[in-house]
């Protein structure tokens, strides 16, 4: 399970602070009393950024691991929130998701980029149309981060809404909340036919 790990922290400082050192969890989600083993478990590596490690904690009664994940790294996703946010940002903004990935992401080609932004996109809007839903201070806004942003009246909307979502962070999908990943829709099927053959031969009387 992942859990909040507040903090004001970019991702840069975050792994230059080595502030997973600091994350803290007193108690565990499972149990609301002592004695079922609750202790830190160590920290695992995360690619990106490069040296980012996350503090985690294990629970033996209920064979569950916790891990803090700062208010600045994409949960469930590489990278921080505010790399999201950019090529979001960029691609909302260009006259195609094709012009818009030039240059990203060199190593899988262009049907892997898109596949990749496509990936983000989904994600990013499912939540952002959560958020107008959930959040009255955001219901005139339009599931776009330009929209988010000037509500909020800030630089960078994703590690904002982190902070302030919190009451819904097990409903809104990742990378910004910690629910399940949206499925996509799909369309449904016609109905089976059989294909008309030729008709039968005429009985001879």
């Amino acid at each position: 399970m992942q859990i909040r790990f507040a903090t004001a922290l970019s991702a840069d400082e975050y792994v230059r602070q080595q502030a997973w050192k600091d994350a803290a969890l007193d108690n565990c989600p499972i149990h609301s009393k002592d004695g079922c083993g609750f202790t830190r478990h160590g920290t695992y590596s995360r690619q990106s950024p490069e040296g980012t490690k996350i503090a985690r904690w294990y629970c033996p009664d209920g064979h569950s691991t916790f891990s803090l994940i700062p208010d600045c790294l994409s949960s469930r996703l590489p990278g921080s929130l505010i790399d999201v946010e950019t090529a979001i940002n960029k691609v909302e903004n260009a006259p195609s998701q094709e012009a818009a990935v030039y240059g990203f992401r060199i190593d899988v080609g262009l049907t892997g980029v898109l596949r990749w932004i496509r990936r983000r996109l989904f994600l990013i809007h499912t939540t952002l149309r959560l958020l107008t839903k959930l959040v009255p201070a955001f219901h005139d806004c339009q599931p776009s981060i330009s929209s988010f942003k000037a509500t909020l009246g800030v630089e960078y909307a994703l590690p904002v809404l982190r902070m302030s979502a919190g009451a819904y962070l097990y409903v809104l999908p990742p990378p910004i909340g910690f629910g399940p990943r949206p499925q996509r829709k799909k369309g449904k099927k016609p109905p089976f036919q059989h294909k008309t053959g030729t008709d039968p031969p005429e009985k001879r009387e």
